[in-house]
């Protein structure tokens, strides 16, 4: 199930919100146990033993890591334990069919693959545990002493597919006093309404032009489609992912919950620095927190902060996939950043704003090429159509332009702070007028996007396979 389907809009939610809003406060948890359950179980049923056994498993390690506190050799046991099943589980689902197919394509063997399906959002889950046993580890949170509230909170159904990956210090407190409130549900729901925009209005329809490039022959690719592929790429993910944010924290606020922030406009941004600032944030804290500080981050020389850069980019692009070209993706962005670091930050600071954002988006554009196929043949053949100068343009590309250009420049438009600062304008404004228009439009998003659903079939979510 989908945040952006009729089932879930129409069915799933109501029936939810209304149980949700019915029973008394104590019992809001198992409401929610049961609807995330549900949710997860309509696509993924066999998964939820898994998801289970491993909440148990967080869960006890957890209250044992807290009993022998002070006993660091018994807690490191427990931490270690967790830590290494949940890992474990990640890299069978996700890793193992990748792992054989290097070691047959080295050796000549032919082990069979195990071709097992991977559990939809696994990705995420683990970090999610793994960031509450490492910070009960650490004694910078408690340990949850209501196996009940753990559930609740590692099965939370608005972030559990594709973030944001929400850790335990964020809605500890929440889990056991929600703020219920008219406001929270009116900013929630608003909140809702412009992901499911983001997602259905702007990143189905541009999608809809990579579909086409994607499944095409690259070598027929012009320079100037090639571009504007790459530009519906960017686009179609970054409302694909910030948009199922938006409603993962839409719904939260509506439940009384907090979730962080996820996405900050990351196309505005003047160098892949900032960039990575403004993407995915969630993520990006994670690695920092978990990974690059704990290896001792900027504090032990330059060498060894290349080195640490190095790695989190490493495992930041094979969190994202056990291919190839997510690592290479990584590893891209993690030589950048440190080239930034040392010297390019301090040329972009005199090269003024506009030369600085046109620098960051031609190299989060080629960023994506890498990101989108996972053949490295295409990516070289991709990336050959990009520079050829002499395959201009033709009929072909003008009539995915003259198609596809008016959405294109929408998405444009909406990536930046235009939009937001029209609708907060609207809403914090006291004039009826402007009340009126912001919730026009609210209702309107509404209304397309349900049109949308009913007759189109293209609604993929890009982040599910991680």
């Amino acid at each position: 199930m989908v945040f952006s389907s009729i089932v879930f809009l129409y069915i799933f939610l109501p029936i939810m919100l209304l149980i949700y809003f019915i029973v008394p406060n104590k019992f809001k948890n198992a409401v929610m146990i049961v609807a995330s359950l549900i949710f997860f179980a309509w696509g993924e049923i066999r998964y939820i033993f898994i998801m289970l056994l491993l909440a148990i498993m967080d869960y006890t390690c957890g209250k044992k890591i807290n009993q022998y506190f002070e006993n660091k050799n018994k807690k490191k046991i427990y931490l270690f334990i967790d830590i290494g099943v949940n890992l474990l589980i990640l890299f069978f689902f996700k890793y193992a069919d990748f792992i054989i197919s290097n070691i047959n394509n080295i050796t000549n063997l032919n082990i069979p693959l195990l071709n097992i399906p991977l559990p939809i959002g696994v990705s995420f889950n683990t970090f999610q545990s793994l960031s509450y046993i490492i910070d009960v580890y650490r004694g910078t949170v408690k340990c949850e002493k209501s196996f009940y509230n753990y559930l609740a909170y590692t099965t939370l159904f608005p972030q559990i597919i594709a973030g944001p990956i929400v850790r335990y210090e964020t809605v500890d407190e929440e889990l056991e006093n929600k703020n219920i409130s008219i406001d929270n549900f009116t900013t929630g729901m608003k909140r809702f309404i412009i992901g499911l925009g983001k997602k259905v209005l702007i990143a189905n329809n541009i999608g809809e032009l990579w579909h086409i490039i994607e499944i095409g022959e690259y070598t027929n690719l012009t320079f100037v489609l090639s571009w504007f592929g790459i530009i519906a790429f960017a686009l179609q993910i970054y409302f694909d992912f910030s948009g199922y944010s938006d409603m993962a924290i839409g719904l939260a606020k509506i439940f009384g919950m907090e979730f962080d922030e996820n996405f900050n406009f990351p196309y505005i941004s003047k160098s892949i620095t900032e960039f990575w600032r403004r993407w995915h944030i969630t993520l990006s804290s994670w690695f920092k927190d978990y990974i690059y500080i704990p290896l001792g981050g900027n504090k032990k020389g330059l060498l060894k902060q290349i080195r640490n850069i190095l790695i989190v980019w490493f495992l930041t692009g094979a969190w994202h996939g056990a291919s190839w070209n997510f690592i290479l993706w990584g590893l891209y962005f993690g030589v950048i950043l440190i080239l930034e670091k040392i010297f390019i930050l301090k040329i972009l600071e005199k090269a003024g704003k506009f030369i600085s954002h046109i620098y960051a988006i031609i190299l989060i554009l080629i960023g994506w090429v890498i990101f989108a196929f996972e053949d490295l043949k295409q990516i070289a053949i991709y990336f050959k159509s990009m520079f050829n100068i002499n395959n201009f343009i033709n009929n072909e590309t003008l009539y995915y332009l003259r198609n596809y250009g008016a959405i294109t420049i929408i998405g444009i438009i909406c990536s930046t702070v235009i939009v937001k600062k029209l609708l907060e304008k609207a809403d914090n404004s006291n004039k009826k007028t402007y009340k009126f228009f912001g919730i026009t439009i609210y209702m309107i998003i509404f209304i397309l996007s349900t049109a949308n659903l009913v007759s189109d079939t293209f609604n993929p979510f890009l982040y599910f396979r991680f």
